[in-house]
């Protein structure tokens, strides 16, 4: 038995939603909020897997690689930055971060 295109498409949505749901829900933990937008990334990740099989491009398969790119990239240096005000202020509340001054 084969997966459809739609159990895919369920499949991104179920976790799309639960990383919108990551964000709105918990706004005190950076760390959270970070694996909530990986989780938003896997989600389109999937997407454009499940269209690209399913339509014979490889299309898809190169977006997923410049997607894979991005979210190492944000992951590298959000934790980078993370750690630095860890730091500073001995904390990593989002609430006692937003009084930081340029």
């Amino acid at each position: 038995m084969m997966i459809s295109l739609s159990e895919y498409l369920m499949l991104a949505a179920i976790l799309f939603g639960l990383g919108v749901a990551g964000i709105i829900i918990n706004r005190k933990n950076i760390i959270v909020l970070m694996m909530s937008i990986e989780l938003m990334l896997l989600a389109v990740n999937t997407n454009f897997i499940a269209f690209s099989y399913f339509f014979g491009h490889l299309v898809g398969q190169v977006f997923v690689f410049f997607v894979l790119t991005v979210a190492a990239s944000e992951a590298a240096i959000g934790l980078a930055i993370l750690v630095v005000l860890y730091r500073r202020r001995g904390t990593i509340e989002v609430q006692d971060l937003d009084l930081l001054k340029g």
